[in-house]
């Protein structure tokens, strides 16, 4: 479970990442404890007391306005997303029966989101807030694997592409898909801090993997709704696939997730002959 402590921990990462010489204050060579900015130091530049800011860190103020909430963020230099976590994490939402698990399994089972999956060519897939692969169609399972063969529990993307061998050595680029995942889970774990699933496949993740225990610790907050993935496929050889990453107004914790390939591309041609498997 998520504890006032996350809060803490999160602005002492941002604040350990700014060099103080970086923004007016003098490094103090041989004088300072910690990297980055002193408690003092942040409070000054964001214009709060030291007494308020320890406060604030200590997730001891739940009452912090927007705007202090926006003067620390802009003196931690957060991006978006980080800036987004932050105000998440400072006013956390009162616990409520924990229906959106449910709202999003119902969702991926409707029957029209599985015709979408059905008529979608290219591989597919619906997955819930943890990345719980909760519906696909036939080329995502040539793709990736036969996912109805899966227990439930396995069909997880941050377990098949960080915990299970056979199919994470399948992705070169593991660093950035554990820096993705932990993007993902992070700002998850903002939103729904008493999901006790979600902070079980954190530990699980955390004890299996070193890349994502390494992100982890850096508080590593990041969306993503497109990139590049490289496969190196068992049959079709090393592909190189764009997604897409999109939502569905009605049910706001399932997402629809789908690869594609260039026109004209040898992806192209492997994806064509996966859609007929």
């Amino acid at each position: 479970m998520q504890s006032r402590g996350e809060l803490g921990d999160f602005l002492r990462s941002r604040r350990a990442r700014i060099r103080p010489e970086d923004v007016g204050f003098a490094s103090g060579s041989g004088l300072r404890r910690v990297p980055g900015l002193r408690r003092e130091e942040l409070a000054h530049l964001a214009g709060v007391s030291i007494d308020y800011y320890v406060r604030l860190e200590q997730g001891r103020n739940r009452s912090a306005s927007d705007a202090v909430l926006g003067a620390v963020a802009a003196a931690l230099r957060l991006d978006d997303d980080e800036r987004a976590h932050l105000f998440r994490l400072a006013r956390p939402r009162q616990p409520e029966p924990d229906t959106a698990r449910e709202e999003a399994v119902d969702g991926a089972t409707r029957p029209g989101v599985r015709r979408l999956l059905d008529w979608i060519t290219a591989p597919a897939l619906a997955m819930g807030r943890r990345m719980d692969v909760l519906a696909w169609n036939r080329p995502l399972c040539a793709l990736i694997t036969d996912f109805a063969a899966l227990p439930v529990a396995e069909r997880n993307l941050c377990r098949l592409h960080l915990l299970n061998d056979e199919i994470g050595r399948r992705y070169p680029d593991r660093e950035m898909i554990a820096r993705e995942a932990v993007g993902h889970l992070r700002i998850a774990a903002g939103r729904f801090p008493e999901d006790p699933e979600l902070w079980r496949l954190v530990d699980e993740l955390n004890e299996g993997s070193e890349e994502f225990r390494r992100h982890w610790r850096q508080h590593t907050v990041r969306t993503k709704s497109h990139g590049l993935k490289r496969i190196d496929h068992p049959e079709a050889g090393p592909l190189t696939l764009s997604y897409e990453i999109t939502h569905f107004p009605q049910d706001p914790e399932l997402s629809l997730l789908v690869y594609t390939a260039a026109p004209g591309s040898p992806e192209e041609e492997a994806l064509r002959v996966m859609a007929k498997a």
